[in-house]
C-alpha cells in the first residue's frame, strides 16, 4: 500500500507506512504548535525525536520543510503544501484505526476537559465503566479546544468538553449536563452580595471553551471579570488565598474542599457551564459509542 498525493508521491516509495505516518503527523503537529517543545509535549516524545522525524522527511523529500526563527518554527512553502495535502489523509487514516476499535467493541479513546477529569469526571466514568465492564477506556486530559481539534484530526473517538457548539458543523454534539457556577468569596470571608448586584470576579480566560458560554450570563448578572487565569482550579486557589472572588464550576469548588455553605450559587440564576458529549458524525452513530453516550448521559443526569 502506498500513500499518494500531488507534491509528496516520492515520499513513501521506500518507507514503511507506520514510520511515514509518524513523521507526517509530527510535521502536522509542528505546523500547529510552532515550536519543537510544544510539538514534543503534544506528541509525548522528546524534542530530539521531533527533530529527527522532520529531518527524515526533509532528507526523503530532498528539500527543507521548516525554517527556524529563534525558538519558533515556520513551515517553508514546500512544507506548507505538504501539510495541506497530507493532513486530511492522515486524519482519515487515524479514523480508520479508531473505527476498527469500535467495530471490535473493545476500546474507547476519549479526550476530556481537564477541569472535568480533575473534579467530578472520574466518579462518573467509574460508574460508566461498571455498566460497560467489557470496554477498555483510554483517557486524555486536555483543554476543550484541544479536544475538539483532536476529534477532527481523528486522534480521539469521543470528547467530553465544555462550552456551546454554535460554530461547529463538522461534529455532533449533545449537552449532557449544565454544571452550576458558584462564587468562592475571597479567603472564604462572608460578603454582602445578592445575585444581580455588580461584583468583580476572577474567572477563566477567553480562550477557554467555557468562556463563551458564560460571558453573556455574567453580563446579565452584572459580574465583571477583574482578572483571568488559564484554569478554573487556578482561579479557585487564588480565591481561597484571598486574591479576589472566584467564579468557578461547582465541581472545582467541591474538589478543593470549599465549604458548601460559604459558596454563592448562581446555577439558580441560569449561570451554568454546559458540558457536551462530542464526536465526529460517523463515529457518533456507531453502536458502541451510542451505548457509551447513553451511559454517560444517564450518570451526568444524576449530578447536581
Amino acid at each position: 500500500m502506498l500513500l499518494k498525493c500531488a507534491p509528496c508521491a516520492p515520499l513513501v516509495a521506500s518507507c514503511n507506512i507506520a514510520g511515514m505516518i509518524e513523521n507526517l503527523e509530527t510535521l502536522i503537529t509542528l505546523s500547529r504548535t510552532g515550536t519543537m517543545m510544544e510539538a514534543s509535549t503534544v506528541l509525548k516524545i522528546t524534542q530530539s525525536a521531533v527533530s529527527k522525524r522532520i529531518a527524515a522527511l526533509e532528507r526523503y523529500y530532498g528539500r527543507p520543510l521548516v525554517e527556524r526563527h529563534g525558538r519558533r518554527v515556520v513551515l517553508t512553502h514546500q512544507g506548507t503544501r505538504l501539510v495541506e495535502k497530507v493532513a486530511p489523509l492522515v486524519s482519515e487514516l487515524r479514523s480508520v484505526f479508531l473505527e476498527d476499535h469500535v467495530q471490535r467493541g473493545g476500546k474507547i479513546i476519549l479526550g476530556v476537559s481537564e477541569a472535568i477529569l480533575a473534579s467530578w469526571g472520574p466518579g462518573l466514568f467509574a460508574e460508566v465503566r461498571r455498566v460497560l465492564s467489557e470496554v477498555e477506556f483510554s483517557f486524555h486530559a486536555q483543554r476543550s479546544p484541544v479536544v475538539l481539534d483532536r476529534l477532527r484530526t481523528g486522534e480521539y473517538m469521543v470528547g467530553i468538553c465544555t462550552g456551546y457548539s454554535d460554530a461547529e458543523t463538522d461534529l455532533q454534539s449533545e449537552v449532557i449536563r449544565l454544571e452550576p457556577m458558584v462564587i468562592i468569596p475571597a479567603a472564604l470571608q462572608p460578603i454582602d452580595y445578592r445575585p444581580g448586584e455588580p461584583l468583580e470576579v476572577l474567572t477563566i480566560e477567553s480562550r477557554s471553551g467555557a468562556w463563551a458560554s458564560i460571558e453573556d450570563d455574567m453580563r446579565r448578572l452584572r459580574l465583571h471579570r477583574k482578572e483571568s487565569l488559564e484554569s478554573f482550579f487556578s482561579v479557585a486557589q487564588m480565591a481561597l488565598a484571598g486574591f479576589g472572588h472566584g467564579l468557578v464550576p461547582i465541581g472545582v469548588a467541591r474538589t478543593l474542599g470549599a465549604p458548601a455553605d460559604q459558596l454563592i450559587r448562581l446555577g439558580r440564576q441560569g449561570l451554568n457551564r454546559p458540558v457536551r458529549f462530542v464526536a465526529r458524525k460517523s463515529m457518533f452513530s456507531r453502536p458502541l459509542v451510542q451505548r457509551f453516550y447513553r451511559a454517560v448521559s444517564l450518570e451526568a443526569g444524576k449530578l447536581d
